[in-house]
């Protein structure tokens, strides 16, 4: 058996695995176990009661963290006149439009978000293959594709987290920092699991939100009660 290390051993001791723990003490516990040399992202596993491969019970949306998901994304934007103007004053980090695209499809990616605007979709449809894999590809479901690009721009900017089921059934998110409040994490874990209840697809049956687990970068998961989020 392979050894546990010192500082693993620390960070499991006093969480019980089989336990389930309301969000506010399970957000105290993570928060006390990130003791690695950065700033340790936070992050959320949620198990749905959806089998993805039926497009009816498709999850997929996204959210504007109250307190922010302490990323900086770096946001491009295809797009041209007026409004290309628009992305770069909203804060676009690149905007273009044909040569852009000839960047992509080389695969040179140099941005976390990609917005479009409709007109442009016949272009950007072409990228699919790279960008598609990469959960890049430009959605008007989630707001990645729409002719107010300023707004869209500032949203992503603002911390704004797209979230998608994967195959599994599991939707795998970062809502924050280890450096933020227990109050501003648990806002945040509040806030996407709204935003995931309110994208219950119609073909799911049963129960939809079935486990939910919150760990640090380099922390151990812990459990949350379900019924704790539903209370508060």
């Amino acid at each position: 058996m392979a050894k546990v290390a010192k500082r693993t051993a620390a960070a499991r001791d006093g969480i019980d695995v089989k336990k389930v723990y309301p969000l506010d003490d399970a957000v105290k516990m993570v928060k006390e176990r990130a003791t690695a040399k950065f700033d340790e992202t936070i992050e959320i596993a949620i198990n749905l009661g959806v089998d993805p491969r039926h497009a009816d019970q498709m999850v997929r949306g996204v959210v504007e963290l109250p307190n922010g998901s302490g990323r900086t994304l770096r946001v491009a934007v295809f797009a041209k006149g007026d409004k290309a103007d628009e992305a770069r004053a909203a804060g676009a980090d690149i905007v273009g439009d044909e040569e852009l695209a000839a960047e992509v499809q080389s695969g040179k990616i140099n941005f976390d978000r990609c917005i479009a605007t409709p007109d442009m979709m016949p272009l950007v449809g072409r990228l699919g293959k790279v960008l598609g894999p990469r959960g890049m590809m430009p959605n008007p479901k989630v707001g990645t594709v729409t002719p107010d690009i300023a707004a869209a721009v500032k949203s992503a900017k603002g911390g704004a987290v797209e979230f998608r089921v994967e195959k599994a059934g599991i939707i795998h998110a970062g809502i924050g920092k280890a450096s933020f409040t227990e109050e501003q994490i648990a806002g945040n874990v509040r806030a996407l699991l709204g935003a995931v209840q309110r994208s219950k697809p119609t073909g799911a049956k049963g129960t939809f939100l079935k486990r939910i687990a919150l760990s640090s970068s380099m922390g151990p998961g812990v459990k949350i009660d379900v019924s704790s989020i539903n209370e508060s």
